[in-house]
């Protein structure tokens, strides 16, 4: 049984779509793993920048809107701006909703090195969240399926 997974943000340019690659990576086959935007923007090229670093292809990945996904059903919608957590509409099947808050990286200014060290540290906490949730999420799709 595949764990269906939501992550929304506003823009789907950046911690949505580092969360989405980041869990089809940890999770495997066992994950089924979407991204969209309240409002989307198209793919940061900070974002092509850190996947590429972190050996993902980013053409596997684009910004989304949500509207794609409104009537789907998912396990777990997960919220990474404040914005997107206000914004959430309700999905069928009564999926788990979480909300983990992380700075948009998209926004910080500078040079070329402090836009890339903002999305590295979005990206490692994205894994340190994502590591638990991934033995959570396969412990309960596990009991799940003996019941």
């Amino acid at each position: 049984m595949t764990t269906r997974v939501l992550f929304l943000c506003t823009g789907n340019s950046a911690r949505s779509i580092l969360a989405e690659a980041l869990l089809k990576e940890m999770g495997g086959d066992d994950f089924e793993v979407y991204s969209a935007g309240t409002d989307p923007k198209g793919l940061n090229p900070y974002t092509v920048k850190v996947l590429a670093q972190e050996h993902m292809d980013a053409a596997d990945f684009h910004s989304k809107s949500l509207n794609e996904f409104i009537g789907q059903t998912f396990d777990y919608v997960i919220t990474v701006c404040d914005n997107a957590a206000e914004r959430c509409p309700v999905f069928p099947g009564d999926p788990e909703r979480i909300h983990w808050s992380f700075p948009d990286p998209a926004a910080v200014e500078g040079d070329e090195a402090v836009k890339m060290a903002a999305f590295l540290e979005v990206l490692r906490g994205l894994r340190r969240r994502l590591d638990p949730f991934v033995i959570v999420a396969r412990d309960a799709a596990n009991a799940a399926s003996r019941n």
